[in-house]
């Protein structure tokens, strides 16, 4: 974030602006508002389970960062929608293959039938 330099720049000119022990006291109150705000969190992360955060970070989709990442979601979708149609296509294949030799069957035990 910062580099060291930034950070005693920032110090220097707020030194300057509200002096040494106006600064001081700001200081020890950030420093508490950090340490309480953590405390909240460790409470909160104590309390609400890890295994639902799972579930609930698994069923919102990803937002993309970059230019690629979006090109490599669509292309990966439109994998899973190919192949999700591959699937469909191959059991209702199985489906129609499935009628016609029931079919066949029928209609040789009728001309087997009408032989005897």
């Amino acid at each position: 974030m910062f580099h060291f330099v930034d950070i005693l720049i920032i110090a220097a000119i707020g030194l300057a602006l509200f002096g040494p022990k106006a600064l001081q006291s700001m200081a020890r109150s950030a420093g508490k508002g950090v340490g309480q705000a953590k405390d909240v969190k460790d409470k909160l992360m104590a309390e609400l389970p890890v295994e639902d955060f799972a579930s609930v970070a698994e069923s919102i989709p990803q937002v993309p960062l970059n230019s690629r990442q979006a090109v490599q979601m669509l292309l990966n979708s439109d994998e899973k929608k190919s192949d999700e149609k591959r699937k469909e296509s191959s059991k209702a294949d199985a489906a129609s293959v499935k009628s016609e030799t029931s079919t066949e069957r029928a209609s040789t035990k009728v001309s087997e039938g009408e032989e005897k």
